[in-house]
């Protein structure tokens, strides 16, 4: 890659934090796993959602990430 090319990849990392597909599945996780939960989230203002809710949310995030994790780790795809 070169200078330019790795200067905007970091540049879109640091303003976002992530890589912008990576962000979009991110999005596509937390809202798949607040419909399983029940967790009425919606694209934009979420202030009418418990701490309580939003944490469920993270929480199986997190567990779900670890699970692929361990998946890949294992081969099993």
């Amino acid at each position: 890659m070169n200078q330019q090319g790795q200067n905007q990849q970091n540049s879109s990392r640091k303003q976002g934090g992530m890589v912008p597909e990576a962000q979009q599945a991110m999005d596509n996780m937390k809202f798949e796993i607040a419909r399983e939960l029940g967790v009425n989230l919606k694209q934009g203002y979420n202030g009418d959602l418990s701490s309580r809710e939003n944490g469920y949310v993270g929480g199986y995030m997190v567990k779900r990430m670890i699970q692929q994790a361990e998946n890949q780790m294992a081969g099993k795809q």
